[in-house]
């Protein structure tokens, strides 16, 4: 077997040099403007940190967390980072979660009991999954690529391989942002365990139609996305082609690490107006942590170069044949019409649109994701 236990164990000594590094913070001077289109407002960033240094716990979280079933699969040169939560239900389905940028496996915590003990949750037991929520490489706990090639393609041949190696012959796939690249890639790839998947972040580009004779939706969607590519896009052209420099200073300032995650969770939330409309400080800190306590700001962002630098080699994704589930919250920055997605997918077998929710949709909304999924399960399964 290629898998051990694993449990967070991180020493106090780095938990004393974060308080000496926020204490000794250097700030920039305030904003020029009065909300947050200059980026993360200096007065909220600071009292965030001044909660970090002085009331955040970090073994609060580390306690609860390795209260989760957790390890560690190696394969090739990486050891992978997952939970595995099994299901008392005979009949329980095996559910492949996969997070992205800037999130971890924190998305999926709020939902691991309900889909694992839907009875305790008053829920129905046919909804009954078990919860396999492995770490992106690159990002938290899992092992950091030493050479180019860890691609979504790689990572969803691996995720097929940790499934295997955990014996579940057959199981379903779901996934967002870089979950939804990796989930789209392992239908592609079709290795024959996967059953059928589940994305909320369908990343089909516009029809021919919808330049040439575009429909209200067409057109809403398009200014979204232009929107998106003047005003939104900056992190994603960074972390594309220079994610080393962009390490080097967000390995060395927590503040700045929490500010470079933490205006996408103002940004990409369904949180009018602000973070903490829908999250706590210590949520919010919770996933910064992660990637804080890991240095993981550069190994994460390589994902990025990985995929969208000119020598990047993918595999043919042709038209995806597997059933296809998909749930579009209203805040998503790259979500299309269905017919976007009809030229990518030959049997779309749930799609819903919904009335509120965003990009870390099962973090934000844990009841209606877990809604969704029942869903599209119970279509597939």
């Amino acid at each position: 077997m290629n898998l051990d236990p694993f449990k967070i164990d991180i020493p106090e000594e780095v938990i004393l040099e974060l308080k000496q590094k926020l204490s000794s913070t250097r700030w920039p001077e305030k904003e020029t403007v009065d909300d947050w289109s200059q980026g993360v407002p200096r007065a909220y960033l600071a009292e965030l940190c001044s909660h970090w240094l002085d009331n955040y716990d970090w073994y609060e979280t580390q306690s609860r967390l390795n209260s989760i079933n957790q390890g560690l699969f190696s394969i090739e040169d990486m050891k992978i980072h997952y939970l595995e939560v099994k299901s008392r239900h005979q009949y329980a389905k095996p559910l492949l979660l996969t997070h992205g940028w800037p999130g971890s496996f924190l998305e999926f915590e709020k939902i691991i009991g309900p889909l694992t003990d839907p009875l305790e949750y008053g829920l129905d037991s046919t909804i009954a999954c078990h919860v396999i929520c492995p770490t992106l490489p690159g990002f938290g706990f899992s092992g950091k690529p030493s050479r180019v090639g860890w691609n979504v393609d790689q990572v969803a041949r691996v995720w097929d391989a940790l499934m295997k190696e955990l014996g579940y012959h057959t199981y379903f796939a779901q996934g967002g942002d870089w979950g939804a690249g990796v989930t789209l890639s392992i239908a592609s790839q079709n290795l024959g365990r996967c059953q059928s998947i589940h994305v909320n972040m369908p990343t089909a580009g516009p029809t021919k139609e919808a330049y040439e004779s575009p429909s209200p939706e067409d057109i809403q969607t398009l200014k979204k996305i232009e929107e998106f590519q003047e005003w939104g896009s900056g992190y994603h052209r960074q972390q594309s082609t220079r994610p080393q420099t962009l390490g080097f200073g967000l390995a060395d300032s927590p503040v700045g690490q929490a500010a470079w995650i933490l205006e996408k969770f103002y940004e990409w939330t369904d949180c009018s107006g602000h973070p903490e409309n829908i999250f706590s400080k210590n949520e919010l800190l919770d996933n910064i942590m992660l990637y804080w306590l890991t240095n993981s700001a550069a190994s994460s962002a390589r994902l990025y170069w990985e995929t969208f630098s000119p020598s990047a080699v993918f595999v043919d994704r042709g038209r995806v044949s597997m059933p296809v589930g998909v749930s579009v919250f209203p805040k998503e920055i790259m979500a299309g019409p269905r017919s976007w997605s009809e030229k990518h997918f030959a049997d779309i077998c749930y799609w819903n649109e919904l009335d509120r929710g965003g990009h870390f949709a099962a973090l934000e909304q844990p009841d209606l994701f877990v809604s969704e999924i029942k869903k599209w399960l119970t279509i597939v399964g």
